[in-house]
């Protein structure tokens, strides 16, 4: 093969061959070239100012992108990026600080937060199961789907742990946050949505810590009710009802 170019491009052939290989070899090459993208979505949202602009979805388009031009396996990216994902249960958890700063407004709305709760777990639940017997979906593609609602860090495991495929919920919980983020603000505008706290728990509800991200761009408020949808979303079914059950005795005191 090297006879037939001429020696200075395969000499730039066999250099690139060799810098590819030590980039996907490296133990940091996933999570260095998340962080990279990610900051050139971070870039392009600040400059553009447009919802349709999601850091995450700008990340997620040029990591593909790499990966697909210098043919890097998937598996290599992996190695690097499963680091990221430590950091994903602290800042999950983290968002129980705008929650803490805003109690008083909890004991305010106690029948508002719990009735969004409530829907909040019946409809994703509900509608789920029911295009799922639409369009003919198997019992692991069902439970695959069902936490697509709630945080990476938690969905992974539940689907996991009920016979779904991981991977598969995790893309379908990245599309529905981004797909929430972006048209979060829209839909509230063209429903005439006003009150902070609705715009919360609906935004939180349905797209989860993403969309939390953006209810904390429209106030403190907004972001502590997301964050506390997230605690619902997290906890459908049953922990749902053991989250009520708390958050009453927390009126009480």
């Amino acid at each position: 093969m090297w006879r037939k170019c001429p020696a200075g491009i395969a000499g730039g052939i066999r250099e690139g061959t060799a810098m590819n290989e030590i980039l996907t070899e490296s133990a940091f090459f996933g999570a260095a070239l998340t962080c990279v993208c990610y900051e050139a979505g971070l870039w392009v949202k600040k400059k553009t100012k447009l919802s349709a602009a999601n850091p995450l979805l700008i990340a997620t388009m040029m990591i593909i992108t790499v990966l697909l031009v210098f043919r890097i396996e998937y598996d290599s990216y992996k190695r690097g990026a499963d680091y990221i994902q430590y950091f994903l249960t602290p800042a999950t958890v983290s968002l129980a600080v705008p929650l803490y700063r805003q109690l008083n407004l909890l004991k305010r709305y106690p029948a508002a937060i719990l009735g969004g709760v409530v829907a909040g777990v019946a409809a994703a639940m509900g509608s789920i199961f029911v295009l799922s017997i639409v369009f003919g979906l198997t019992h692991e593609q069902y439970v695959t789907l069902l936490p697509k609602s709630i945080t990476t860090a938690i969905g992974m495991g539940v689907s996991e742990k009920m016979g779904g495929i991981p991977a598969l919920t995790i893309a379908a919980i990245c599309i529905t946050g981004i797909t929430g983020a972006i048209l979060a603000e829209a839909v509230c505008k063209l429903f005439r949505i006003e009150e902070p706290v609705a715009k919360g728990l609906a935004i939180g509800t349905g797209a989860h810590a993403l969309g939390t991200s953006k209810a904390m761009e429209l106030g403190e408020v907004e972001g502590a009710m997301s964050s506390l949808s997230i605690v619902d979303r997290d906890s459908d079914g049953v922990g749902s009802i053991c989250f009520c059950r708390l958050y009453l005795n927390l009126l009480k005191n």
